[in-house]
């Protein structure tokens, strides 16, 4: 019996069945009486966005890998599904999600990992998690229950609204089901501690960015600059005795990605600065943590938002407050281009704006 055939003759798959209609009938009563939604897994990426009032829309029962084949390195899973039941079934295999997305004490669900699109310290070396995202299934501002994309990396013709999914939010409507490709585990790996300063970090990074050098790990803490290497053993060998540098605890890259490091237990609201490739160190008000070779720049600070969303442009780049409360605009606001752009997306797929308003921006 194949994987597929297995996992899709697991119990619960009536219960899952119902649940999705289930979404879909609460979705038609919205519509029918104009109530917005609020769509909600395991409310662990609560902290990101706007405050959204509306009628409470759970997805935590629509759960159930609905099919995996390890051999295609293709799995289809329900969005109530635990990110850390979907991981543990793919290590099962010796496969993962190369992106790391964080599973938050466990509360993550992959509809909200989808939603949210947030990815772990792999994210510059393997992609974002869009760039896994093969196909969904939404439940639409009109009612319906849509199939968009498909199973196979290739069917990505025309406009992709599966990986459009990918950072919306909940915008754009109810995500019940997605198939994503997965990757083999690494064969092994090593973990580097570099005591060097700040700017030669970064000029490093840009060196051996340069070089086939197995990095799959870059993050400048405490004054050091930690490195994971992840490969074949040849090759990671080889780049260890190339870069040097003394042994750093695997587990530290957990701890960055459930925000864990003793970084974020300050009490000053958390910012997250992305900024283009190579952007070279700069002042900034507050304490920071380089990640992704210096492309993520975590920062603790009292500074006024428009402050740290001016500085973030000025750098090519943008900033998002990572502290409920702190602003209205926790997104960086958008140029006007942009802003019609969401408006008319906005209008198409939920045109009486129930689903998740102004969850990143006013009128959204």
């Amino acid at each position: 019996m194949s994987a597929t055939q297995e996992t899709a003759q697991r119990p619960g798959d009536r219960a899952a069945t119902t649940s999705e209609e289930a979404l879909l009938e609460q979705v038609r009563s919205a519509l029918d009486s104009k109530t917005p939604l609020r769509i909600q897994g395991g409310n662990s990426k609560a902290f990101l966005g706007r405050a959204v009032a509306g009628q409470l829309l759970e997805t935590r029962e629509h759960t159930g890998i609905v099919s995996y084949d390890p051999t295609e390195l293709v799995v289809t899973v329900r969005t109530g599904t635990p990110v850390t039941e979907l991981l543990a079934i793919l290590e099962e295999q010796g496969q993962t999600l190369p992106c790391e997305p964080p599973v938050f004490n466990g509360q993550a669900t992959v509809g909200g990992m989808l939603a949210s699109g947030l990815a772990g310290p792999r994210r510059p070396w393997v992609g974002s998690l869009r760039d896994f995202v093969l196909g969904t299934r939404v439940i639409t501002g009109q009612g319906r229950l849509l199939r968009f994309g498909g199973e196979v990396m290739k069917n990505v013709a025309g406009y992709d609204l599966s990986r459009l999914m990918a950072g919306s939010f909940g915008l754009l409507g109810v995500i019940t089901e997605v198939s994503m490709k997965v990757l083999p585990k690494p064969v092994t790996s090593a973990h580097l501690d570099l005591d060097i300063p700040a700017e030669k970090a970064l000029q490093k990074l840009a060196e051996w960015g340069q070089q086939p050098l197995p990095i799959t790990g870059a993050c400048y803490a405490d004054g050091l600059l930690k490195l994971r290497l992840e490969g074949g053993e040849g090759s990671v060998q080889a780049a260890m005795d190339y870069i040097g540098g003394e042994p750093l605890e695997a587990g530290f890259w957990e701890k960055l990605n459930e925000r864990q490091l003793d970084f974020f237990a300050d009490e000053r609201p958390l910012w997250r600065l992305s900024l283009p490739t190579n952007t070279p160190l700069v002042e900034l008000p507050g304490d920071a943590l380089l990640d992704w070779g210096g492309c993520q720049r975590w920062l603790k600070t009292e500074a006024p938002a428009e402050e740290l969303q001016k500085l973030a442009l000025s750098l090519g780049g943008h900033a998002t407050c990572q502290t409920p409360g702190i602003t209205d605009s926790p997104f960086q606001p958008l140029t006007p281009l942009l802003a019609y752009y969401h408006r008319q997306l906005k209008a198409q797929l939920d045109p009486q704006g129930i689903f998740n308003p102004g969850r990143t921006y006013p009128g959204l």
